[in-house]
């Protein structure tokens, strides 16, 4: 039967999870479900989980859960073995995969500056899309060099029953 389907959950890598947490929790608010543990592959029920979906080579990481106000998990992984590096290009938007998520607020302005005052960056303006509504989005990064969209409001709100080209 096919149905639409909900999203679940967003997995980001970060290289402190602690501080990654912490940044997600007093900047977007985040509730933590799950804080860090450590997972290994030691041979337990879980490990044997994480090994497969992580395949040869994994060793040991630390994941947490989060969840944003309408309830998206955001899931948090920072990888021991191997070592969790930050990407030295890490808007390589033409690449197939995901390559940011989205957070909506109605204050993009002010959320865009705070991420830049506690160590991301704001990457873009604030654009409006549409000459006839408010719509805004900002492209910015965590800390860790994930990519985040602002959104003045919800993706179906900006984006239903709208033809009109985007015109400033």
């Amino acid at each position: 039967m096919n149905y639409p389907r909900t999203m679940n959950h967003v997995g980001l890598s970060v290289t402190d999870i602690d501080a990654a947490v912490a940044w997600y929790v007093d900047t977007f608010a985040c509730t933590v479900l799950m804080a860090p543990i450590a997972a290994e592959d030691d041979g337990d029920y879980f490990a044997e989980i994480i090994a497969d979906i992580f395949a040869p080579g994994f060793k040991v990481m630390k994941l947490a859960h989060l969840a944003t106000g309408d309830g998206v998990g955001i899931e948090l992984f920072e990888f021991g073995n191997p070592k969790a590096e930050r990407r030295a290009e890490n808007f390589e938007y033409w690449k197939t995969g995901i390559f940011h998520i989205c957070l909506t607020d109605p204050n993009i302005e002010d959320l865009a500056k705070r991420i830049a005052e506690t160590g991301g960056k704001q990457r873009s303006k604030v654009w409006k899309l549409f000459d006839d509504k408010p719509y805004k989005v900002c492209y910015c990064e965590d800390p860790w060099g994930n990519i985040v969209e602002l959104s003045s409001h919800s993706y179906v709100q900006t984006w239903s029953n709208y033809d009109k080209p985007h015109q400033p």
